[in-house]
């Protein structure tokens, strides 16, 4: 048997000291989580995170750093996760966008509603990616080469 980890991608977007979640339908209900999901094949990490920013909560986003790679296990689905986070530009909201599957909304945050929240938080990363931003970790995108 080969193990294999599930790679994702993220978005940690910060506006006048609020960050942008997505609330959203799961397995253990209702739950609290970044722009986020799959990577898919043929595209870039960052191109990934832009895509599922765009998906999930109706915002253009322009990368600029990544913010770390995280890796979390999940007991309830006993899947590994390799998170890719990026941080940058918000660009153009489109309200009028219809919303992934099971995405219910897109809700702005300060740093004490999320660590108030923690018990509805699809995983461990979404307070620990925000603490990472607040902390100023960054990494030039350059770190990531795409090899063809």
């Amino acid at each position: 048997m080969i193990w294999k980890p599930h790679a994702t991608v993220a978005a940690v977007l910060e506006q006048d000291g609020k960050f942008l979640l997505v609330e959203e339908e799961t397995e253990q209900g209702i739950r609290f989580n970044q722009p986020a999901g799959h990577w898919e094949p043929n595209e870039t990490l960052a191109a990934g995170a832009v895509r599922e920013v765009l998906e999930e909560s109706a915002y253009d986003f322009e990368p600029e750093f990544l913010i770390g790679v995280y890796r979390w296990h999940s007991v309830n689905s006993d899947v590994t996760y390799l998170r890719f986070a990026f941080g940058g530009k918000l660009l153009k909201h489109h309200p009028e966008r219809k919303l992934d599957k099971g995405i219910l909304r897109a809700v702005w945050m300060t740093p004490d509603e999320i660590r108030a929240t923690q018990d509805r938080h699809r995983s461990p990363l979404i307070l620990r990616c925000v603490e990472d931003y607040m902390a100023g970790k960054r990494y030039p995108l350059d770190l990531i080469t795409h090899y063809e």
